[in-house]
């Protein structure tokens, strides 16, 4: 079954955020938009790439009102170290959750049973706690903050303008489809 769609279910973890340990949970996704990225593990050698990519484009999510969360199955503590000792990880300005206990990573669908580890997922949630975006692949390919910048900026798109949807490689600005019997087989 596909989460697509589907509500954030109740959790309650421990992050890194701002030099602190925090608290979050399903009500933290709420409100605004939401970027929920899994990782295998911290202290990896792809994983740090990842996180200086996220930090890199954070101003960009943040002008559009999106928090990001990156989550590994290391503890709030590991994520101290790995945030202090990092050049790359040191780079975060968004918080930094452990899933020790594999809450998130079950529920979400990108938990490896046999490694404890993450799946490389990564999920757009709506201001409502809902899943609009979904993209999970194998730990050796890293992603690109870009293309999920993209993503949640399309999603943001028909969120606010129904009935109409993104066409591929669309960007912001572009010019979006409004689907209708009219359209069949003509494009």
């Amino acid at each position: 079954m596909s989460l697509i769609n589907t509500a954030v279910p109740p959790f309650k973890v421990n992050a890194f955020h701002k030099g602190e340990f925090i608290t979050v949970t399903e009500a933290n996704l709420k409100g605004k938009w939401s970027v929920v990225v899994f990782m295998p593990a911290a202290f990896t050698f792809n994983c740090p790439t990842e996180v200086e990519d996220a930090a890199d484009n954070y101003a960009e999510f943040q002008k559009v009102g999106a928090e990001i969360y990156i989550v590994t199955t290391d503890t709030q503590f590991s994520h101290k170290v790995w945030h202090e000792t990092s050049p790359a990880v040191g780079k975060a300005k968004f918080p930094l959750v452990g899933d020790p206990t594999h809450v998130l990573t079950k529920a979400f669908g990108v938990h490896i049973d046999e490694e404890g580890l993450a799946l490389r997922g990564t999920f757009v949630i709506n201001p409502d706690g809902v899943i609009k975006t979904l993209e999970v692949h194998d730990n050796a390919i890293a992603r690109d903050m870009k293309e999920t910048l993209r993503k949640l900026k399309a999603a943001q798109f028909v969120a606010n303008n129904p009935g109409q949807v993104c066409p591929a490689k669309w960007q912001e600005g572009a010019k979006t489809l409004k689907p209708s019997l009219d359209l069949v087989g003509k494009i």
